[in-house]
């Protein structure tokens, strides 16, 4: 799918391109932002000083990303706290893997969620970097490299993790349970026929999972892990028997969610504040 001539600035979209791009801005900034806070869940829990500084990193890594597209939906006259602190959480759009607890005390969990997670991340980035709105064009340049130390040190890990006889049950048991919700990470919205017709992306999405599939089966199956590739329909989609009860890109959260959400919002609400301090700069302004 080759892409489309540039589009406008965000002033100059029509309603179609307009919708086309925040829906997948939203995707984009949830799925950061909520994996990243998961990941926090585990400083000074994991299980050596490095990798306890490695998740630390990786999840303001992803605060980072999530910042990066947020600040594009601001474009289109949203404020902060609209976006993330006074948001409805049923209006995130985040895949159901990113909000779901891990197990407790196991790092099988987090190495094969981040895995599932990066290798997906490593096909949507390089999606976009030939995008039609110059705005994500710029933004994916500042966001592969962090995202290349990611995935390899989700692999790694992975690899070391299996090396041993319980380390690899324990990653076996987070795959059958976390395989499916990782793929909602490809889940279909009504506007992906718009966001690929408008060149917002230079693939599709059932075009990147059928790879995605290809690539995690293969290296695990390759360190003696079972891992069987879903079913699907004449065209290619996931029977909906493979998928998880709920998917999240629709609205529809598991319970977990609305708990993590009072989590990652109570200090803002417990301070009364109406605005968030700028942690980062805003990219535009560099």
């Amino acid at each position: 799918m080759a892409a489309t001539e540039s589009l406008s600035g965000p002033n100059d979209l029509g309603e179609r391109e307009r919708a086309a791009v925040e829906s997948l801005l939203y995707r984009l900034a949830d799925d950061e932002f909520v994996i990243a806070d998961r990941y926090t869940d585990w400083q000074v829990r994991a299980p050596t000083v490095e990798s306890d500084i490695a998740i630390a990193n990786i999840a303001q890594d992803e605060l980072g990303h999530a910042r990066l597209w947020y600040d594009l939906l601001e474009d289109f006259g949203h404020s902060e706290p609209e976006l993330i602190w006074e948001r409805d959480p049923g209006t995130f759009r985040h895949s159901t893997l990113c909000e779901l607890p891990f197990a407790e005390g196991d790092w099988a969990d987090a190495i094969v969620r981040s895995y599932f997670y990066d290798e997906a991340e490593h096909l949507r980035l390089a999606a976009l970097v030939d995008s039609s709105y110059p705005r994500i064009r710029d933004r994916v340049g500042k966001i592969v490299g962090e995202e290349e130390y990611h995935r390899e040190h989700a692999e790694n890990w992975l690899r070391r993790l299996v090396s041993g006889e319980e380390g690899r049950e324990r990653v076996q048991e987070a795959v059958d349970e976390l395989f499916p919700y990782a793929l909602t990470l490809f889940e279909e919205t009504e506007d992906d026929e718009a966001i690929d017709d408008l060149g917002l992306r230079t693939r599709t999405l059932s075009a990147m999972r059928e790879e995605w599939i290809e690539t995690v089966t293969g290296t695990l199956t390759e360190i003696g892990i079972d891992a069987r590739a879903p079913e699907t329909d004449e065209d290619g989609q996931v029977l909906t028997g493979e998928l998880p009860d709920h998917v999240g890109r629709d609205g529809d959260h598991t319970e977990h969610w609305a708990t993590h959400y009072d989590e990652i919002t109570n200090t803002y609400c417990e301070l009364g504040r109406d605005h968030a301090a700028r942690l980062m700069e805003d990219p535009d302004d560099e």
